[in-house]
């Protein structure tokens, strides 16, 4: 008997497909996980990420759109109340972060969701050089990246729209770096901070909040302006005078 696609064995083999890809892919990075590490790690047929993914860019992208998909959509259901809520003026910056940024953070303590595991392979991935995660994410992120940088222009009339996306730009990178580990930071440096993981986990949010609304709030640059080049004055010339010559009979 054939199964349907929406037959539980099936679901069972995708997901723990899934769930292996999810951490590998987040231990040792997309390129270093190899397919065959996976359906080990998953304990399926070889074939199977074939059958239920096509390839391994499939299966990577499939990782990570069965969490992102959820977490953008909160993310433009918590803008569209707290817009309908402001009644037509801007939201308050503030917000518009707590909004975007907290919506991601909480999945830390979400194991439904994929918890510190992915948060984790997500801060690897938005900073993977491979064109199709680039084109991936740019395309699940687009329609969201779009409604919140308008929010921002609206919410921040007296800042330069550059400022604005440049400072996003920032808290995204900030927020990349941290979700990814505080291995990272030990890979760094030999600084410790004598918590454990989940002290650290539980305070990430509240830590990384106020980081990013530091640097929003931030005073604007001022930027030098250019020394121009001395303008060279124009060579003078020396006059030459012309003697016309006498017409006969003058």
């Amino acid at each position: 008997m054939n199964l349907s696609r929406t037959d539980s064995p099936y679901k069972d083999t995708r997901e723990r497909i899934l769930d292996a890809a999810e951490r590998l892919f987040m231990q040792q990075g997309y390129e270093a996980a190899s397919t065959r590490a996976v359906t080990s790690e998953a304990r399926v047929n070889l074939a199977a990420v074939n059958y239920h993914f096509g390839s391994k860019e499939a299966l990577m992208q499939s990782v990570l759109r069965r969490r992102l998909e959820g977490i953008n959509q909160d993310r433009l259901r918590l803008l569209d109340e707290a817009e309908e809520k402001a009644q037509g003026l801007p939201l308050k910056p503030s917000l518009i972060v707590e909004c975007f940024f907290g919506t991601l953070l909480s999945v830390a303590v979400n194991q439904q969701e994929g918890g510190e595991t992915f948060l984790r392979l997500l801060g690897r991935t938005m900073t993977d050089s491979s064109t199709f995660i680039r084109t991936f994410m740019a395309a699940e992120y687009a329609d969201v990246l779009e409604r919140y940088k308008l929010a921002l222009f609206r919410a921040l009339p007296d800042v330069p729209k550059a400022e604005i996306i440049w400072r996003f730009h920032f808290m995204l990178g900030a927020t990349s770096y941290a979700i990814a580990g505080t291995d990272a930071l030990q890979l760094l440096t030999d600084w410790q901070t004598n918590e454990g993981a989940s002290a650290q986990i539980e305070k990430l949010i509240p830590r990384l909040m106020s980081f990013l609304l530091g640097g929003l709030r931030a005073p604007l640059p001022q930027f030098e302006k250019p020394v121009s080049a001395p303008t060279k004055a124009a060579p003078k010339h020396k006059s030459r005078h012309i003697t016309k010559s006498k017409k006969p009979g003058e």
